[in-house]
């Protein structure tokens, strides 16, 4: 099942990774409590139709900028949330909405700060791009590709540093690795020790190009193999089997204080964005993607296995749907931030002769 590669330099072993799907979990649904079981249930309905919520609000304006959504990827989001502990740290791409939920954040906040407003997580000011919470540890979702890496490799070693025993996770797409900040990243927490897992959520298309069309090494979990970071490949369409991946390599992370790898294989089932209509698709591509829904194989799952039946069903459809309408409901009667509060936040400490002109000001005080 492992896959080993040996470096070339000095016959040192250098692990390649290994692929590690369904049939690899040594515990599988029968022997899962049923409560848990629920739950990962829950939370992926509730991201699913917390993102189809936020499709609909930005088609109607309600929402403005960018927005990306996690359908489809909702069982890569909570396998890998419920891997973490409270005090560890995340750091994540532009498409974090399941992320925020899964890490701890109301989707109360969460829908506030899509739709711009004073409630929401960023105070309204980050938009979908940009969730940050410092409480569960959420350290950003970022709008540029790749810079959340460096920014989570100088978490991992402040945590070093400090002699925490915290684990930083960084999250990011497939198209993420062929940037410079990876290279830089990978080798620097390779170089120094530094407890951070490194995710790479491979939806098999970064924005409309093909992995294969776009990487020399289209099996992303071996890339760590250059810095000699050990990585892994999972199925990210099964909740349990990332779950049990991630859980894996951040606790070795935490007990070895040295980075890991995993990619986690999972279908985008809409377009990179809310306004891709994703033509460089086939309908094979599409078709694919709707018939590998990880949360209508997990359902179909816990209802062989007798775990979900159809009024635990309902009810729990039911508390999802007024979770969600409630989250928009709160967020449209939130308040839009004062134009007085624009440059609040543009430093972390006060700076001499800030600028704080607005547009129609005139460059010169009379």
């Amino acid at each position: 099942m492992a896959e080993t590669a040996k470096s070339k330099g000095g016959g040192a072993k250098t692990s390649g990774g290994r692929k590690r799907g369904r049939k690899d979990s040594p515990s599988g649904i029968g022997a899962e409590p049923p409560k848990d079981l629920l739950d990962y249930y829950r939370q992926m309905l509730l991201i699913r139709r917390f993102e189809e919520r936020t499709a609909q609000a930005y088609t109607q304006a309600r929402i403005g900028g960018y927005c990306h959504l996690n359908l489809g990827e909702e069982a890569t989001v909570v396998g890998l949330m419920t891997a973490l502990q409270e005090r560890d740290y995340l750091f994540t791409n532009y498409r974090e909405h399941g992320y925020a939920l899964g890490k701890g954040i109301s989707s109360r906040r969460v829908m506030a700060e899509l739709y711009g407003r004073t409630d929401g997580v960023s105070k309204g000011w980050g938009g979908s791009m940009h969730m940050f919470d410092t409480q569960v540890r959420l350290l950003g979702g970022y709008g540029i590709v790749g810079g959340q890496l460096p920014l989570a490799t100088g978490a991992a070693l402040a945590v070093t540093y400090k002699g925490g025993d915290e684990v930083v996770m960084c999250q990011m797409g497939d198209g993420t690795t062929n940037i410079g900040a990876w290279h830089e990243s990978l080798n620097i927490a390779a170089l120094w020790n530094l407890p951070v897992v490194y995710v790479v959520v491979n939806n098999y298309t970064g924005m409309g190009t093909t992995v294969e069309r776009s990487s020399a090494e289209p099996e992303l979990y071996k890339r760590g193999s250059a810095f000699r970071i050990e990585g892994e490949r999972v199925d990210g369409q099964d909740v349990l089997a990332v779950r049990d991946a991630a859980t894996d390599l951040v606790e070795r992370a935490r007990a070895e204080q040295r980075p890991f790898l995993l990619e986690t294989m999972s279908h985008r089932m809409k377009g990179h964005s809310v306004v891709d209509p994703a033509k460089y698709r086939t309908e094979e591509q599409a078709e694919e993607a709707k018939g590998n829904d990880p949360l209508a194989a997990f359902e179909r799952q816990l209802t062989e296995a007798g775990v979900l039946d159809d009024a635990t069903k309902k009810e729990i459809a039911d508390s999802v749907k007024d979770e969600v309408a409630d989250a928009a409901d709160f967020a449209e009667n939130s308040p839009h931030p004062d134009v007085s509060t624009l440059f609040d936040y543009t430093y972390a400490t006060p700076v001499a002769n800030e600028s704080t002109r607005m547009p129609a000001d005139p460059v010169f005080a009379e």
